[in-house]
Order: C-alpha cells, then sequence, then structure tokens
C-alpha cells in the first residue's frame, strides 16, 4: 500500500469557475484523471490537503466528490482557504455516508493511520499574523493541529503533518504552527496553496530540523506524488 498526496484540485464540475484560464492548468481535470489512473491502485491513500472544489456548498459539490470518490484509493481531505463548501466534519461525514463516497475520509481534529505513522493536518493559515483577525485564525489552527498530531502520538503512531498553507515562506513564518511542528518533533511537512509565480519562493527542503515539500496540484503537475518511500526513509 503506497500512500500519496496532491493539493488544490481546484474541481468545478459543478459551478463555473473554470481554471484553465490559468497558464497551465488547460486540459488540468483530464490530466489529473489519467495520472490520477497510472499511479494510485485501490489500497493506496491519497491526501488531498485542501482546496478540493470551488463549490459554494456541499450538495453543490457533488460532482466533483464523486469525481474523487470514483478514482483508486482511499482519500484523506483537509480544508483549504477556497473550500466554501465546508461546514463541519460531521455534516461532511453525513453527505459522504449518504451518497456512498466511502472513500472520503475527512481530517480535522483528528489523524488516520497509515502503517506505523499518523496522519495529521489542518488548513493553517497566513503566514502575517498582524491583523488582530488573523492572529485569532492562526491560534486556533495551531490548537487544531496540536489536537490532531496529539491523537496520533497517544494512538502509538509516528506524526506526519499535512497543511494547506505553507508555514514558511520567503522570509516569513508562521510561528504558531511552527512551534506545534517543534514541539511533536515532526519531520516531515507536505503543503499546497502555492501556484505560479509564487513557487518561486517555496520551501522544498530542511529548514528548522523538518522536510517541508510543496504539493500543489498545478506544481506537481497534476500527478498524485507518491511519498512512501520518503516517509518510510525518514527519521521520525
Amino acid at each position: 500500500m503506497s500512500l500519496f498526496v496532491i493539493g488544490d484540485l481546484h474541481l468545478s464540475l459543478s459551478s463555473n469557475k473554470p481554471m484553465d484560464i490559468f497558464g497551465g492548468w488547460d486540459n488540468y481535470v483530464s490530466r489529473l484523471k489519467e495520472n490520477w489512473l497510472a499511479s494510485v491502485k485501490q489500497n493506496d491513500t491519497v491526501v488531498i490537503p485542501g482546496d478540493i472544489t470551488w463549490a459554494m456548498s456541499i450538495e453543490e459539490a457533488y460532482e466533483d466528490f464523486k469525481f474523487i470518490n470514483d478514482l483508486p484509493g482511499k482519500k484523506i481531505i483537509l480544508k483549504g482557504n477556497h473550500d466554501y463548501w465546508w461546514t463541519t466534519k460531521t455534516k461532511a461525514d453525513n453527505f459522504f455516508d449518504a451518497n456512498g463516497f466511502n472513500t472520503l475520509n475527512v481530517l480535522h481534529n483528528n489523524h488516520y493511520e497509515y502503517e506505523s505513522f499518523g496522519i495529521c493536518g489542518t488548513r493553517g493559515w497566513i503566514n502575517d499574523g498582524s491583523e488582530p483577525a488573523d492572529a485569532k485564525v492562526i491560534k486556533r489552527e495551531a490548537m487544531r493541529l496540536d489536537r490532531s498530531i496529539q491523537s496520533a502520538v497517544e494512538a502509538g503512531l509516528k506524526p506526519i503533518v499535512f497543511l494547506h498553507y505553507p508555514p514558511v515562506y520567503g522570509n516569513d513564518t508562521n510561528y504558531d504552527i511552527l512551534d506545534v511542528l517543534l514541539k511533536y518533533d515532526i519531520k516531515l511537512c507536505f503543503y499546497g496553496h502555492l501556484h505560479s509565480y509564487a513557487t518561486q519562493n517555496a520551501l522544498n527542503g530542511r529548514c528548522y530540523g523538518i522536510e517541508f515539500r510543496l504539493i500543489s496540484s498545478d506544481y506537481l503537475h497534476f500527478s498524485p506524488l507518491d511519498i512512501t518511500q520518503i516517509v518510510q526513509n525518514t527519521k521520525l
């Protein structure tokens, strides 16, 4: 069983938000499906760290979630800044159950087991916490990340973190999130959110003793990244 990750699918099968108006996004749904089918098997796991669909409600997201559900593998999804459909984990779980979307699993204040590892994460937030409203959100996201990692630790698993926002970007650092990563001695952190020219300042490598990897879908050329060996070869 392999572990994959790919973020920022930005699907809009039921809404009028075409991504192919942006450079590099032409035929992205077809490319994503082709690459996914070529690499992911039914017993594999794929983590999708946010910005899954442009739908404004979970009901409007039906076609997008059906598309993901029908692809091979178990999917673990978490919230991104453009997931306007998101309300609560319970509502999402109920919607998936009601529609037979049995490969979709929501990561929110919890973890999922993969071999001896715990898949943990949260959305995160922007690195600049200068605005009081942003600072409040950042602290809440840090608490959610702490709960997620703690649940994995209590289960005897080695935590791996998936975020939507990058905790380190250019000269900016989200210290609330970073402090949680350092508290639990996290060694691997995968994040999305960044596209186009913004990827030039993306951190892909070791910082603060943590290996960071950008995994937004266009950066990965719409091909899920197999991180099985990365996880297994890292001393967590």
